[in-house]
């Protein structure tokens, strides 16, 4: 697994203090980027929180997903989250080591009483002591959060720097982009109320350990979920039920539990949300489809990644952005001048590097940077990099009219058909997943060839075609 190593400076370590009106929870900032730049410790709220003990438990609870390796117990450095401040909402991200698991707490304009909320994209200090003393918190008393440094705090240290250093995994950044394009395509299937959330949530096994490889299907019945061992109509998949023990945290205070996943017959593995309303806040957790898959493997963002279309849309787009909690893709389509479709795939794009997020229960996308290096995204995931080899190596021959292509890969050659418009292959990828992950590696290099010899007016059926490091080059020229 390829990882590196990123240093998050803080000015010191967040901490709970004791106050005589309170509580002052004081969260410090890493770098990350706001409207008007990059910024060393940006702020992005000072106010009061308006259920203390609900937040507490809720920013514990994304504390334990970043902490948590489910297919494996062995004690792992802890990942700070990332919180983005939206102008009305802060919204706390962060992704489990196994990369099957993505928490997200959206604390709403309901939850905070105070300042206007920020904008922009950082990591927060999320440290043990401070984990020590919110599981120590009991009772609402008042409490004060600060989202970034007290400026005038700040300017009277010595100027000492909290350093971590924590391995960033290259599939832990790709899992937030994959995260993103899945939960993008959800329904709600079920909603509980708070009463029948906690009946429900309490009955799940909590295990420390491995979790369980044997999927267990949801099926609404009446206000409440049923268990199944087997998948029926209607049914919401829920593969290792232990990774929703971080829900437990904030049971006490629940007022709903709502369910997304993609619609269906509950035959299929799909990943799904789970999603607790708290007074003022929503605590979302998105399970891939399989304890032992983690998003990063999902392949829903090569198509994305592979058209140089969207890479310019992409770029468009951004600059028109501006912090957003919900973004309209028809207003950016008019805006922008570009087809909505062609938006949707330009957000996709800026999803792979960490640009926008997506929230199901709102249904729509919001503008957030994660405060690390997105080109490696793209340049890490191993189908699209084999794909542009096989392009570069001219392995691609185009089929006349409907006949398949050919890719020439090692010693063997692989057909890439289209049926019902999607790609099929005769490679042993797409004959254990059916294109459920994603398309493989030979399906994307036709697909890039195809484009390529879409936009060259010389190119004729069964040309080869090859790619450079800019953009993909056919036998009719460059596009």
């Amino acid at each position: 697994m390829t990882r590196t190593t990123q240093a998050l400076a803080y000015a010191r370590s967040s901490a709970l203090e004791s106050r005589a009106d309170g509580s002052l929870l004081g969260l410090e900032t890493s770098g990350g980027l706001t409207p008007t730049g990059a910024e060393a410790h940006p702020t992005f709220f000072s106010g009061f929180l308006a259920a203390p003990q609900a937040a507490a438990r809720a920013l514990l609870a994304v504390a334990d997903v970043a902490a948590a390796r489910y297919t494996d117990p062995t004690p792992r450095p802890l990942l700070d989250p990332v919180v983005t401040g939206n102008g009305d909402r802060l919204r706390f991200e962060s992704f489990s080591g196994c990369c099957g698991v993505y928490a997200r707490l959206d604390v709403l304009s309901d939850g905070l009483d105070g300042a206007e909320t920020g904008h922009g994209t950082t990591n927060v200090d999320v440290n043990n002591p401070l984990r020590e003393a919110l599981s120590r918190m009991t009772g609402d008393s008042p409490m004060h959060l600060r989202v970034g440094p007290d400026e005038l705090a700040v300017t009277t240290e010595d100027g000492s720097v909290v350093e971590k250093k924590v391995p960033l995994p290259d599939r832990w950044l790709r899992g937030f982009a994959e995260a993103q394009v899945a939960t993008a395509g959800f329904d709600l299937r079920a909603e509980l109320t708070g009463l029948e959330a906690v009946r429900f949530l309490r009955t799940l096994p909590r295990t420390t350990g491995r979790a369980s490889r044997n999927a267990t299907w949801m099926v609404p019945t009446g206000r409440t979920l049923r268990p199944t061992t087997r998948p029926t109509d209607g049914a919401v998949r829920l593969p290792g039920p232990e990774r929703l023990t971080a829900l437990h945290r904030v049971l006490r205070h629940a007022t709903a539990l709502r369910v997304y996943a993609p619609a269906g017959t509950g035959h299929d593995r799909t990943p799904s949300a789970w999603e607790v309303e708290l007074p003022g806040m929503r605590l979302t957790l998105t399970l891939s489809p399989d304890t032992a898959r983690g998003f990063s493997g999902e392949g829903g963002v090569l198509e994305a990644l592979a058209t140089e279309e969207a890479a310019g849309d992409a770029e468009l787009i951004s600059v028109l952005l501006a912090w957003e909690p919900t973004i309209d893709p028809t207003e950016l389509a008019e805006r922008s001048g570009l087809p909505v479709g062609r938006v949707r795939a330009a957000l996709v794009r800026l999803g792979t590097a960490g640009r926008v997020g997506y929230d199901v229960a709102d249904a729509a996308y919001f503008h957030r940077e994660l405060p690390y290096d997105a080109r490696r995204t793209e340049k890490h995931n191993p189908r699209l990099v084999n794909a542009r080899e096989l392009v570069a190596a001219g392995a691609v021959r185009l089929g006349a009219g409907s006949e398949p292509a050919s890719v020439v890969s090692g010693d063997r050659t692989y057909r890439v058909g289209e049926r019902a418009g999607r790609l099929w292959c005769t490679c042993a990828w797409w004959a254990e997943h059916q294109g459920g992950r994603g398309p493989c590696k030979h399906a994307l290099a036709v697909r890039m060839v195809r484009r390529g010899a879409t936009a060259s007016p010389d190119a004729a059926p069964g040309a080869t075609a090859s790619t450079g490091a800019l953009g993909i080059e056919t036998a009719g020229g460059a596009r």
